[in-house]
């Protein structure tokens, strides 16, 4: 018997988001909350971690009758290793997307492409400097190639530690070192782990989660560092700039055409193809006022970032936004990106398009995007949406609300450069208390949540106590939709954060990027360690994914435990079934890295958890109240 289907007001927050559930409950569509109810209730084994698939002496589920696995592994050890090969799964997503951009610039180096080219000048130089680069009297394309040469390194087996390991703090790089953490290469930590895993390996639970570590750090301060320094070299660094979110950015007399993924290599040439004349020119000729181009997700926030393009929405909004009935096109990369799309798309004018060869959809339009054809395929892209725009049916189009205004595009240069030339200014905010601490919060939607409900509900706690937030990846359209992007939300702020946001004209929530960008964060926690003298872990800082769903988040968050950061999730990994790694995990990490993961699922209860932890740090660092 099927079940009734939740009220939309459990489901989302936003109006926007339930005008589109019923929209979509009456024309017979199924969306990612119905496809929930139908999955629940969930198999607790596999809720517990403690399920074993890693050989076919089983498969094997670890309980009080059954101890131990075919082959003698218990709960400790099979959790373990569940959670080191999902860790692992999201370091390889992040760290893959950061391999792209170099292949990108490779390209450039070679003179294979026409259509990308180094845009940051500068920053090239000052990154090359920092690993160890000779730049004096050298070409671009030089500094640029032996960049290139570095950072493919570090994804190899050769070295013993990745190159941006200068940016770390020494205190932080000897925990490392002692515990066998220092990550020497993303592809090397990724193959060790699959490797451990294997049956007849690691058979130590907190061996295997230190490790796990080690391939999360290979991520954070490798391939997602590289995948956001050279996207910046690339497309440009971000600096503040306004814009808008929500679906009302969808135009219902505009060609639409969404762009969603991860990759902005893919997106940035959407972009200019859609700017083009001759486009705008057959959209007009065709009864569309113009060629709209908006963002989902982190592909939408890089192009959000640099570019300014509206956003329409985040994880739990893609299926919503096709159910407009004003899209022509979803164009993505990889990554986030729900199978259910395309039959979504189907059920409208709606055309599916993938780009990648590692991200191919059944049912979709593929169009193999490279380097040396990227601008090509997408003036081909933009062309076919702008030939669906004629196919659209009038009276299914519904589009919610109005736009509400963001302002987004700090960076660690735009922040650095708005408080004069170095970081000063932001250590003596904090030193006297004006700025009590910071926290990220970053990552997903889960459906399992009501939409953006802790996203957003956590982001006004922590401003209410002087706490600055930087928000990345899908949690930037829900502080954006809830105004806290907006100078003008330091009304919520509490005295000391809306004395410092109010004189820079800036908001208490920044948005600082996608979720590769989380590598901002942690370079500029780095930075402020060694302002100061001291270890990340010192620090009066924090980070949060409240809703998060996917196993990069799980990466992300373990990376930042690593690197000294406490950080909260909204819900627990898969671990509980294990006593040894849940206790390492939100205690026995701390003893090791100076940091653990804490689980909180209301809003409240965790700002006062990151508000004591932010106490004992201020207190530790000699800081007043």
């Amino acid at each position: 018997m099927a079940k009734e289907p939740r009220p939309v007001e459990e489901l989302s927050i936003w109006e926007d988001a339930r005008a589109m559930i019923r929209k979509a409950r009456k024309e017979g569509i199924e969306t990612v909350h119905e496809r929930l109810d139908q999955q629940t209730p969930h198999c607790k084994f596999c809720e517990l971690g403690t399920t074993c698939r890693n050989c076919t002496m089983g498969p094997c589920r670890i309980s009080a009758k059954a101890p131990r696995g075919v082959c003698g592994a218990d709960a400790d050890v099979v959790v373990a290793r569940n959670f080191g090969r999902f860790v692992t799964g999201g370091a390889a997503g992040h760290s893959d997307h950061g391999r792209d951009l170099i292949e990108v610039l490779e390209a450039i180096v070679e003179g294979e492409t026409k259509d990308y080219r180094i845009t940051d000048e500068p920053k090239l130089r000052a990154i090359a400097a920092e690993i160890g680069v000779a730049t004096e009297g050298r070409t671009v394309m030089e500094v640029a190639r032996d960049v290139m040469d570095a950072f493919y390194a570090d994804f190899g087996s050769r070295r013993k530690s990745i190159s941006f390991l200068c940016r770390v703090p020494e205190k932080r790089k000897a925990i490392w070192a002692k515990l066998g953490m220092t990550p020497r290469g993303v592809d090397r930590e990724i193959a060790e782990m699959m490797h451990r895993t294997h049956m007849g390996c690691d058979n130590d639970a907190p061996n295997t989660m230190i490790h796990a570590a080690r391939t999360a750090l290979a991520d954070g301060w490798g391939g997602s560092m590289i995948g956001t320094e050279l996207s910046d070299v690339i497309f440009g660094t971000p600096t503040p700039k306004m814009s808008t979110a929500n679906l009302a950015v969808i135009k219902k007399d505009q060609v639409n055409i969404l762009v969603h993924g991860h990759n902005p290599v893919v997106s940035e040439m959407i972009l200019a193809a859609a700017r083009e004349p001759e486009l705008i020119e057959q959209a007009k000729k065709l009864g569309a006022t113009g060629i709209n181009v908006a963002g989902l997700c982190c592909t939408g926030n890089e192009l959000l970032m640099r570019q300014g393009i509206p956003m329409a929405g985040n994880h739990l909004m893609t299926e919503l936004a096709i159910i407009t009935g004003a899209v022509e096109a979803v164009v993505v990369d990889y990554q986030c990106i729900m199978p259910s799309l395309v039959q979504i798309s189907g059920c409208y004018h709606t055309k599916f398009i993938d780009t990648a060869a590692k991200a191919r959809f059944t049912g979709a339009i593929h169009f193999d995007i490279h380097p040396h054809n990227a601008m090509e395929q997408a003036r081909k892209i933009v062309g076919l949406a702008v030939q669906g725009f004629v196919e659209r049916d009038p009276g299914r189009v519904d589009i919610p609300g109005e736009p509400v205004d963001i302002m987004t595009g700090f960076s660690n240069e735009a922040v650095i450069k708005a408080l004069g030339g170095s970081l000063d200014p932001l250590i003596q905010a904090i030193a006297s208390g004006d700025i009590r601490g910071a926290v990220g919060i970053v990552g997903c939607n889960n459906p399992k949540f009501k939409q953006d409900s802790m996203n957003v509900g956590l982001a006004k706690e922590l401003i209410k106590k002087d706490i600055l937030v930087l928000v990345t990846g899908c949690v930037t359209t829900a502080a954006g939709k809830a105004g806290l992007l907006l100078p003008s939300a330091i009304d919520q702020a509490g005295p000391g954060l809306r004395k410092i946001c109010g004189s820079l004209g800036i908001p208490p929530v920044l948005h600082y990027g996608s979720c590769v960008d989380n590598a901002r964060i942690l370079q500029l926690c780095a930075a402020l360690a060694n302002g100061l003298g001291v270890d990340i872990s010192d620090l009066p800082v924090g980070a949060s994914s409240p809703e998060w769903y996917s196993e990069k988040a799980a990466a992300i968050g373990l990376y930042a435990v690593a690197s000294g950061i406490y950080t909260h999730l909204g819900h627990p990994p898969n671990i509980l079934g294990s006593e040894t790694v849940t206790n390492l995990a939100v205690s026995g990490l701390e003893d090791l890295v100076g940091a653990c993961f804490v689980i909180e699922p209301d809003p409240v209860k965790a700002a006062e958890l990151f508000d004591i932890r932010i106490r004992a740090k201020r207190k530790g660092l000699g800081l007043s109240e």
